[in-house]
């Protein structure tokens, strides 16, 4: 289900990116020179959909890293967490090891048979 939600999504963007890849073949110059535009210091020249999945996959990228950031809080209280689960764990099994049986003198009678007392 989860597969064909992917693909329901994502076959909609993949035609979009397709149908703006053969309408913006044009070379485009991107200048990075501010003051000069005539003759800029600094150019790319590029088809125009390249500059513009650069642009796509640098969004994806920063969105990526501030989801990153932003969950931070959260992984530091989880390995909080884990560590303190184990720390527990080490003292029950700890503990366990350290009690003996007790011995009584009398036992429980076998399912169907009456005690003795």
């Amino acid at each position: 289900m989860t597969r064909f939600l992917k693909n329901l999504v994502l076959l909609p963007i993949a035609l979009v990116l397709i149908a703006l890849a053969v309408a913006n073949r044009h070379d485009v110059r991107l200048s990075l020179d501010p003051f000069s535009s005539a003759e800029p210091a600094v150019s790319l020249q590029a088809p125009m959909f390249w500059f513009l999945f650069a642009a796509v996959a640098f969004g994806v990228f920063v969105g990526g890293v501030a989801s990153w950031a932003a969950q931070g809080k959260w992984r530091k209280e989880a390995r909080v967490k884990r560590r303190e689960a184990n720390r527990w764990h080490q003292e029950a099994d700890k503990l366990k090891s350290q009690q003996q049986p007790r011995k009584t003198g009398t036992a429980l009678a076998a399912p169907g048979q009456r005690s003795a007392a």
